[in-house]
């Protein structure tokens, strides 16, 4: 019952963003955002701005922006700039208004991240999912604030025809789309309803594209529809392609007007773009989507993963690559939980790692299944939350301290480095380290038990100290699919669902 108490909380704070305020003051909202989305994806219209300093709202108007830019100088003037988060800025009412409209928005992500609560429904999932949050802190540092860890996505197509040049997913090359056919209705409202009914509220923080675009299919609408009547909630979409099929962009965003749940994203890849997208949409018909600025002559940076890594690689090669800073994103994957293409009918629990060689796309699979029908996929989700995700640490696999971490012993503790944080944890049950015990990487949770004991420590005592250290995420999670063997499988079933369209 927490669980959709929760869920409700966020769709309901999302609502209200909207709803309390007037028609006017949306409207106002929806201007200052255009203008925004001009002055960082335009720079003709910068140039227009700053040849009319004195009146800037002449150069807003040739973009049929109807708000004043000398009310919210703080937003974009650089002289003003410092004015934008102290008390001064009260002297630009649009400034101010802007600000609390995106405190707000911020707010509801973290509301979002905290609908994945599964501590009824799912309670080893959730265990499972807080402690990959926490990993996740520890190795993405600031970056993991925009990460919500939906428990599970999905994917209607095999891959993209957008072929982006920065794409943090690599994703393939388009072979064909799931038809919202008879069959594969029906293999979807039992996909999405058996999540539901094992994931409870938490099966609302889906979303249905992740290497693909939503865009690629026609049908993308129906299972959107399909995925609202079962959990409640409407989906995001993200698409770099809105203007490719303007019908079903526009019924998709119908239906955000409906529903209202979530805002949804166009990644905008050029100016050009951006001046299609703006006289086909007016400022109110996009204030529901978010446009992330893509192009390479605008102000977003590239995460560190994907084909973006693998071009900074190419240039790093001949010396003119800028060191990767703490603060870049290093994932554009957010899914702490099972990724889903229906095309393939494959199933793989999966969770964001900073991307690497061994894993570039910046998410790492545990596990991978494949299913036929809905029973089979909850028989699948279910065999991997048993071989995965334990209540405590398995007591006949080695314990090891994460990858990541550097090992530092001390007289009467240990410390735990990771790239953003560092853990002091005490280690004096014994006059054996159990911190050198995990460090060493060979012995087992009952092996480190019965040596520490032996010395007059006690068993309670260090089997506290170890649940201490799986809960909080320090410990390396057991099963990571082997490359080989994942690879192996992907060739076995490829041409299985050759013709997913049928």
């Amino acid at each position: 019952m927490g669980g959709n108490l929760v869920a409700h909380s966020a769709k309901e704070h999302y609502r209200q963003i909207f709803d309390r305020r007037t028609p006017g003051e949306m409207r106002t909202l929806a201007h200052i955002k255009r203008f925004l989305e001009c002055f960082l994806g335009d720079a003709g219209f910068r140039s227009a701005l700053s040849e009319n300093l004195d009146n800037p709202r002449t150069a807003a108007a040739g973009y049929g922006i109807e708000v004043d830019p000398m009310e919210m100088l703080p937003l974009w003037h650089p002289n003003y700039l410092k004015f934008d988060r102290k008390p001064e800025r009260a002297s630009w009412p649009l400034a101010v208004a802007w600000r609390e409209y995106i405190g707000e928005m911020v707010h509801n992500r973290d509301l979002l991240r905290d609908e994945g609560n599964m501590s009824v429904a799912a309670p080893r999932f959730h265990a499972w999912r807080e402690r990959q949050m926490r990993r996740c802190e520890d190795v993405l540092g600031d970056c993991s604030k925009s990460i919500t860890h939906p428990v599970i996505a999905f994917e209607l197509s095999e891959g993209c025809t957008g072929g982006c040049w920065f794409c943090g997913l690599s994703a393939g090359r388009f072979k064909d789309y799931f038809e919202y056919s008879k069959e594969h209705a029906d293999l979807w409202r039992g996909v999405v309803g058996a999540a539901r009914e094992m994931f409870g509220s938490a099966a609302s923080t889906g979303f249905c594209y992740c290497s693909t675009d939503p865009m690629d299919n026609p049908d993308y609408d129906r299972f959107l529809f399909d995925y609202y009547q079962i959990t409640g909630t409407l989906p995001q979409t993200t698409t770099a392609m809105p203007l490719k099929n303007l019908a079903l962009t526009k019924r998709v965003l119908e239906l955000f007007e409906r529903y209202r749940c979530v805002t949804n994203r166009f990644s905008v890849l050029s100016t050009e773009q951006l001046n299609q997208i703006h006289s086909t949409f007016s400022p109110e018909d996009l204030m529901g989507v978010e446009l992330v600025l893509q192009g390479k002559d605008m102000p977003s940076s590239k995460a560190f993963a994907g084909r973006a890594r693998n071009e900074k690689l190419s240039v790093a090669k001949n010396g003119d690559a800028t060191p990767l800073s703490k603060s870049d994103h290093t994932t554009i994957a957010c899914v702490s939980g099972f990724l889903v293409n229906m095309p393939r009918r494959r199933v793989q629990l999966v969770t964001p790692v900073p991307a690497s060689r061994r894993w570039p796309l910046g998410y790492r699979i545990l596990d991978e299944r494949f299913f036929e029908t809905p029973d089979e996929f909850q028989d699948e989700v279910q065999s991997m939350i048993d071989e995965h995700m334990h209540d405590s640490p398995p007591s006949n696999r080695p314990f090891r301290f994460r990858g990541d971490l550097q090992y530092e012993a001390k007289r009467h503790h240990f410390l735990l480095r990771s790239r953003h944080w560092e853990y002091q944890v005490p280690d004096n049950a014994a006059s054996i380290s159990v911190g050198d015990l995990i460090a060493g990487g060979q012995c087992t949770a009952s092996e480190i038990v019965a040596r520490v004991v032996t010395d007059g420590a006690s068993a309670i005592g260090v089997a506290d100290e170890l649940d201490q250290l799986h809960t909080k995420g320090l410990l390396e999670e057991p099963g990571v699919v082997a490359r080989a063997r994942y690879e192996h499988r992907c060739r076995d079933r490829a041409g299985e669902h050759a013709d997913v369209s049928s």
